[in-house]
Formats: structure tokens, sequence, C-alpha cells
């Protein structure tokens, strides 16, 4: 646009006047706030609350603490009102790796081999070496053993679960012992684990399953999540606390 003639009125002892043309840049456009999504151990809500709260970020009475023991967690949600701000931030207790690869109480089904290989390549976990390569050359000549034992026994017209079951118990140890801890970053201890068998066809598959450690993981988990509990009621008593 050309500019033929402007009077301008200058005050106040200004000495310079810039004029400029054409569009003005476009305003940026205002971009929503980051939302809030964390998962951590545990302690991530009370460590959280700790540094945040008071310090105008939220208010405890628009917050809530959500707990769900039987998935382990302690879930924290602010601003639960405006969906605009909400956020959460969530602390798991986690189960200790080498725990879950066994499979320990969780149905997990391993073949006598698969099992055997295993065992072999944790055998820091048990007692002694010498008790794991014992368990590990008994599974993994099993499978041949029971074959050859079931066969012999069907040819002299015996009950086939009968001789299955007179043979799984005769040919492998009713459990072994490992050392290992049952959650990430708590204490190890002994414990019993059973080896279950389970005929299909011609196939065999064993599962683990240990009551001690089931008592460990209830006891565990129960004291690991109220001690969190505790701790936060004191660092922020105006947030409702629901069990789910």
């Amino acid at each position: 646009m050309d500019i033929k003639e402007m009077h301008i009125n200058v005050t106040d002892g200004t000495q310079e006047v810039i004029i400029r043309q054409g569009e003005a840049p476009k305003a940026i456009d205002p971009k929503p706030p980051v939302i809030t999504n964390i998962t951590g151990t545990l302690p991530s809500v009370l460590e959280y609350l700790t540094k945040r709260v008071n310090t105008g970020q939220f208010e405890q009475s628009k917050c809530a603490i959500l707990v769900n023991r039987e998935a382990l967690t302690i879930q924290l949600v602010i601003n639960e009102d405006d969906t605009y701000k909400r956020g959460t931030v969530t602390g798991k207790l986690e189960q200790f790796p080498k725990f879950k690869e066994f499979g320990i109480n969780a149905n997990k089904k391993w073949s006598p081999s698969e099992l055997g290989k295993f065992i072999k390549m944790n055998r820091s976990f048990f007692e002694s070496k010498e008790v794991a390569m014992k368990l590990t050359t008994t599974l993994m000549n099993f499978t041949a053993t029971i074959n050859q034992k079931i066969e012999c026994a069907a040819s002299e017209k015996g009950d086939k679960t009968d001789n299955f079951n007179q043979v799984v118990n005769s040919n492998l140890p009713e459990g072994f012992k490992v050392k290992m801890s049952v959650f990430k970053g708590y204490e190890t201890f002994v414990f019993d684990v059973e080896t279950i068998a389970e005929p299909n066809g011609k196939e065999i598959y064993f599962t683990l399953i240990s009551p001690a450690a089931n008592d460990v993981l209830e006891e565990t988990r129960d004291n690991a999540i109220n001690e969190q509990l505790d701790k936060i009621k004191e660092v922020s008593p105006n947030i409702v606390i629901i069990e789910q």
C-alpha cells in the first residue's frame, strides 16, 4: 500500500517516528498445557506430592489417590474437575524380573526340556549348583523315560493314568528351593517351589507353584502400599484416598 499523504502530530519530545507497511504478523496460537502423565516405582506419588504440594500447581481438594492392590498401583489424579489440566502420577510395585521368568504361581507351562535348560542357565538362584544340575539332568531325560515306561506298562494292560502318576512320582523331585526376591528392590529369601506335572496326549508339561512365595507377595504388597499411604496422608492430608 502506497502512502501519498500523512499528518502526524509529535508530542512529548519524540524525535523519531517509524512507519511500517504491510500486514502485521499473525499471533502464535496458544498451546495447551503439558498434561502430567508419569509412571514410576511405588514411591513416585509420595515423591511427587512432597515436591509439588502447596506450590499452586493443584488444590488438594481437587485431587484423588486411587489404590489398586491387585494391580499393585497407587495413582494420584490432579485437577480432576478440569479435563484441560487433569493429570496422573502412578506408582507401581514391580515383581522381581527373574521371579516372573520362572512363572511361579503364574500357570506358566514348561516342557521338561525347556524347564531343564532354564534351570541350567539360572542355577545361581538355587540352594546349590549341584542341586540345579541334577534337576536339569532329570528334566532333560524325563520325556524319554516316561514314554518308555508308560509304553511298557501299557503292554502289560495297566491303567495309563496310574502308570503316568507312578513314573512322575518316582522320577522327578516333588519340588526344589530357590533364593530370590519376589518384588524388585526387596530382600531375597529362600522358598520352596513345587512341580506339578500335567499330561497332554503324548506331551508333558510342568507348572511351578509356591504357597510360601504367594504369602510373601501378599504380605509385602499390603505392607508396602500401606506404608506409602501413611506417608502420603502426612504430606497431603486433604487428598481423598479411594481403594478400588
